[in-house]
């Protein structure tokens, strides 16, 4: 870990009045959720992506993407949240007017007790209905047993939508869909009102969603980047921290706040 951290990216953190922690796959990976590729594996490994995450697809085969879906979903619940996500609702307890956003579609933040994640690319747990006014859908109770862990490769229907009786879609952007409007609009306020940035876990490639770090720095907050590897973000980052969520944002944390 660099030098600065137990003094200057501190300080930073103590004296902000209003941070963003903008998370990507990383922060997720190191609580066991497989990334979205990697999630293609086994029997899933017979099929692209531009099989399973377009409309067009689920609209061909609705079981099949569902099933899919399910299986995701099912892997996620098996997660827990690391040291990582707790330290992060600990930086909310410390700022009172932070905000996180997420690239991830799972529901650890939340779980971590996180109260209003703002969810770029949808969510796992938050399913909507295919009619034309795409209004969420309650998710159905699963029982318990074989229905509630879908074997690998299985097609499994997708329920009707208890209002309209439309199919319900899960609840994540697919390729070829445009960002949840309002979650964009909400993060790239966040990002320009904010003093501090902590970019935690994203490769900051794919966008619209790497633009928020860019944002914020443009409009003069400090942006902190922590992931074990270089990315294209080094280059804004006022601060670049190597190492892992896990690791860096708990030390982080307690140098703030001793």
């Amino acid at each position: 870990m660099e030098e600065v951290l137990p003094h200057r990216v501190a300080q930073l953190l103590r004296d902000a009045r209003r941070v963003v922690i903008f998370t990507g796959a990383g922060i997720s990976a190191e609580s066991g959720v497989p990334t979205f590729r990697d999630d293609l594996t086994g029997l899933w490994a017979r099929f692209d992506a531009q099989q399973l995450a377009t409309a067009e697809a689920f609209h061909a085969d609705p079981d099949l993407v569902w099933g899919w879906y399910e299986w995701r979903r099912a892997r996620v619940r098996r997660a827990e949240p690391n040291s990582g996500h707790l330290a992060i609702t600990t930086i909310e307890s410390r700022i009172p007017d932070s905000t996180v956003i997420t690239q991830n579609v799972d529901d650890l933040h939340e779980r971590a007790g996180t109260p209003a994640t703002i969810h770029l690319h949808g969510s796992l747990f938050a399913p909507r209905c295919m009619a034309a006014a795409a209004h969420p859908a309650t998710f159905p109770d699963q029982p318990d047993g074989e229905a509630a862990e879908p074997h690998e490769g299985r097609r499994i229907s997708p329920p009707r939508c208890a209002s309209c009786r439309e199919l319900v879609r899960p609840g994540v952007v697919w390729f070829g869909e445009a960002l949840p409007e309002a979650a964009l609009t909400a993060a790239a306020e966040a990002a320009t009102a904010c003093d501090v940035l902590l970019t935690v876990g994203t490769s900051g490639v794919v966008y619209p969603a790497a633009e928020i770090p860019r944002i914020a720095a443009s409009s003069g907050a400090t942006v902190i980047q922590v992931n074990p590897q270089p990315t294209p973000l080094d280059r804004i980052a006022a601060i670049n921290l190597r190492g892992s969520a896990a690791q860096v944002l708990p030390t982080l944390v307690a140098a703030a706040w001793r």
